[in-house]
Protein backbone atom coordinates (compact mmCIF):
# COMPACT_ATOMS: atom_id res chain seq x y z
CA UNK A 1 0.00 0.00 0.00
CA UNK A 2 0.80 3.38 -1.04
CA UNK A 3 2.77 5.30 2.01
CA UNK A 4 0.75 8.56 1.69
CA UNK A 5 -2.36 6.24 2.21
CA UNK A 6 -0.59 4.87 5.38
CA UNK A 7 -0.04 7.89 6.42
CA UNK A 8 -3.28 8.98 6.44
CA UNK A 9 -4.86 5.87 7.94
CA UNK A 10 -2.80 6.11 10.58
CA UNK A 11 -3.62 9.84 11.33
CA UNK A 12 -7.54 9.03 11.21
CA UNK A 13 -6.57 6.04 13.68
CA UNK A 14 -5.67 8.46 15.88
CA UNK A 15 -8.00 10.81 15.10
CA UNK A 16 -10.81 8.19 16.02
CA UNK A 17 -9.11 7.04 19.25
CA UNK A 18 -9.24 10.60 20.63
CA UNK A 19 -12.44 11.28 19.19
CA UNK A 20 -13.09 7.98 21.13
CA UNK A 21 -11.48 9.09 24.73
CA UNK A 22 -13.09 12.04 24.49
CA UNK A 23 -16.55 10.51 24.07
CA UNK A 24 -16.08 7.82 27.17
CA UNK A 25 -14.71 11.39 29.29
CA UNK A 26 -18.15 13.24 28.45
CA UNK A 27 -19.95 10.01 29.43
CA UNK A 28 -17.97 9.16 32.62
CA UNK A 29 -19.07 13.34 33.30
CA UNK A 30 -22.44 13.31 32.35
CA UNK A 31 -22.87 10.27 34.84
CA UNK A 32 -26.14 9.57 33.24
CA UNK A 33 -27.75 12.93 32.18
CA UNK A 34 -27.53 15.31 29.81
CA UNK A 35 -26.06 14.08 26.21
CA UNK A 36 -25.39 10.33 27.48
CA UNK A 37 -26.76 8.57 24.68
CA UNK A 38 -25.38 11.02 22.50
CA UNK A 39 -21.85 10.03 23.81
CA UNK A 40 -22.96 6.50 23.93
CA UNK A 41 -23.56 6.25 19.93
CA UNK A 42 -20.67 8.14 19.33
CA UNK A 43 -18.11 6.13 21.55
CA UNK A 44 -19.16 2.80 19.34
CA UNK A 45 -18.82 4.96 16.29
CA UNK A 46 -15.38 6.03 16.86
CA UNK A 47 -14.36 2.83 18.50
CA UNK A 48 -15.45 0.48 14.88
CA UNK A 49 -13.94 3.19 12.96
CA UNK A 50 -10.48 2.60 15.07
CA UNK A 51 -10.97 -1.27 15.08
CA UNK A 52 -11.52 -1.17 11.20
CA UNK A 53 -8.71 1.40 10.63
CA UNK A 54 -6.50 -0.79 12.70
CA UNK A 55 -7.47 -3.84 10.41
CA UNK A 56 -6.60 -1.98 7.17
CA UNK A 57 -3.03 -0.94 8.92
CA UNK A 58 -2.24 -4.65 10.38
CA UNK A 59 -3.35 -5.95 6.53
CA UNK A 60 -0.91 -3.34 4.73
CA UNK A 61 2.21 -4.61 7.10
CA UNK A 62 1.70 -1.56 9.84
CA UNK A 63 1.31 -1.52 13.59
CA UNK A 64 -2.39 0.41 14.89
CA UNK A 65 -0.99 2.27 17.83
CA UNK A 66 -4.25 2.35 20.20
CA UNK A 67 -2.81 5.05 22.25
CA UNK A 68 -4.08 7.86 20.62
CA UNK A 69 -2.42 11.45 20.70
CA UNK A 70 -2.12 14.63 23.12
CA UNK A 71 -5.44 15.35 22.05
CA UNK A 72 -6.94 12.45 24.01
CA UNK A 73 -5.91 14.82 26.59
CA UNK A 74 -7.18 17.95 25.56
CA UNK A 75 -10.58 16.38 24.82
CA UNK A 76 -10.73 14.99 28.17
CA UNK A 77 -9.69 17.86 30.11
CA UNK A 78 -12.45 20.29 28.10
CA UNK A 79 -15.12 17.06 28.98
CA UNK A 80 -14.00 17.61 32.80
CA UNK A 81 -14.12 21.48 32.45
CA UNK A 82 -17.56 21.71 30.63
CA UNK A 83 -19.42 19.05 32.78
CA UNK A 84 -17.65 21.51 36.09
CA UNK A 85 -19.30 24.53 35.15
CA UNK A 86 -22.10 23.86 32.64
CA UNK A 87 -23.41 20.12 32.97
CA UNK A 88 -22.92 18.29 29.95
CA UNK A 89 -26.04 19.26 28.21
CA UNK A 90 -26.88 20.55 25.07
CA UNK A 91 -24.42 23.31 25.07
CA UNK A 92 -21.57 20.86 24.30
CA UNK A 93 -23.24 20.24 20.95
CA UNK A 94 -21.22 23.38 18.90
CA UNK A 95 -18.01 22.02 19.87
CA UNK A 96 -18.68 18.57 19.21
CA UNK A 97 -19.80 19.29 15.66
CA UNK A 98 -17.11 21.42 14.98
CA UNK A 99 -14.66 18.50 16.04
CA UNK A 100 -16.82 16.50 13.65
CA UNK A 101 -16.63 18.34 10.87
CA UNK A 102 -12.33 18.68 11.23
CA UNK A 103 -12.73 14.64 11.59
CA UNK A 104 -14.60 14.76 7.87
CA UNK A 105 -12.15 16.88 6.57
CA UNK A 106 -9.33 14.26 7.46
CA UNK A 107 -11.59 11.60 5.37
CA UNK A 108 -11.94 13.63 2.50
CA UNK A 109 -8.18 13.77 2.80
CA UNK A 110 -7.74 10.51 2.91
CA UNK A 111 -9.88 9.37 0.18
CA UNK A 112 -8.19 11.47 -2.31
CA UNK A 113 -4.61 9.91 -1.38
CA UNK A 114 -6.76 6.20 -1.56
CA UNK A 115 -8.62 7.25 -4.87
CA UNK A 116 -6.20 4.17 -6.49
CA UNK A 117 -7.42 1.55 -3.63
CA UNK A 118 -10.70 1.00 -3.98
CA UNK A 119 -11.04 -1.46 -0.91
CA UNK A 120 -9.39 1.62 1.27
CA UNK A 121 -11.70 3.98 -0.41
CA UNK A 122 -14.42 2.26 0.26
CA UNK A 123 -14.23 1.47 4.06
CA UNK A 124 -13.31 5.25 4.08
CA UNK A 125 -16.59 6.62 2.54
CA UNK A 126 -18.86 4.55 4.34
CA UNK A 127 -17.10 6.04 7.67
CA UNK A 128 -17.20 9.35 6.42
CA UNK A 129 -20.76 8.88 5.69
CA UNK A 130 -22.04 7.80 9.30
CA UNK A 131 -19.88 10.55 10.57
CA UNK A 132 -21.75 12.42 8.74
CA UNK A 133 -25.20 11.43 9.45
CA UNK A 134 -23.98 12.28 12.75
CA UNK A 135 -23.57 15.34 12.90
CA UNK A 136 -26.58 16.13 10.93
CA UNK A 137 -28.04 14.68 13.59
CA UNK A 138 -26.48 16.77 16.11
CA UNK A 139 -27.17 20.02 14.32
CA UNK A 140 -30.96 19.07 14.51
CA UNK A 141 -30.54 18.68 18.15
CA UNK A 142 -28.49 22.25 18.43
CA UNK A 143 -31.21 23.77 16.83
CA UNK A 144 -33.63 22.28 18.98
CA UNK A 145 -31.24 22.93 21.98
CA UNK A 146 -31.16 26.99 21.10
CA UNK A 147 -34.87 27.05 20.19
CA UNK A 148 -35.89 26.06 23.62
CA UNK A 149 -32.30 28.25 25.50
Amino acid sequence: MDKDIIDHLKTLHTSEIDARNGYEEALEDAEGKGMTPLFRDMIALHHGNAEELAGLLINAGETADDSGSFMSVVHRTIMNVRSLFDGLDGSVLPGLIDGEKRNLSKYDEALKAAAAAPAVASTLTAQRGKIGEKVALMEQEKAAYEATH
